[in-house]
């Protein structure tokens, strides 16, 4: 073929044209994945900080009825809170073991690390079984009219 020959025709969309087109997809995409994860690196998501009074809203107690729990977020940080008999208790949800986060399991009433199978106290965060050699941290709670606020600090 020669240098300046028309483009072979195949149809209103030919293969150099598709080609061409294919390239230029191709190009778009690859910056889009390369700027994609600077973007989120140097604009961050938002996280829910302490207000003002250094305190977290973390849902209400209609929202965790005796004998639940949910994790939430305090910051950068996990904290589980947990509706006991005794009333609204928190902790930190990362295990002092391997540092996975825990949850609750209802049917033993034991706060859970999934990891290792560690099982810690609702009521005080004290060890019950497994690996982990302390505690969870505890979190201060405030209960103002059936709102539940972590307190930080």
């Amino acid at each position: 073929m020669e240098p300046n020959a028309p483009e072979p025709t195949g149809g209103p969309f030919g293969r150099r044209r598709f080609i061409r087109a294919l390239l230029g997809f191709s190009i778009v995409s690859t910056i889009a994945m390369i700027v994609t994860p600077i973007v989120g690196f140097l604009a961050p998501p938002t996280t829910v900080g302490a207000g003002a009074d250094g305190r977290v809203p973390a849902g209400t107690t209609t929202d965790l009825p005796a004998g639940t729990a949910k994790v939430v977020a305090m910051g950068s940080k996990p904290v589980i809170v947990v509706n006991t008999d005794a009333g609204v208790v928190a902790y930190s949800a990362v295990c002092t073991h391997l540092g996975c986060i825990v949850g609750y399991d209802a049917t033993s009433s034991h706060i859970v690390c999934p990891c290792h199978d560690g099982h810690f106290s609702p009521a005080n965060g004290t060890v019950i079984s497994g690996p982990p050699p302390q505690p969870l941290a505890p979190v201060t709670v405030a209960v103002e009219k059936g709102e539940i606020f972590l307190v930080a600090g």
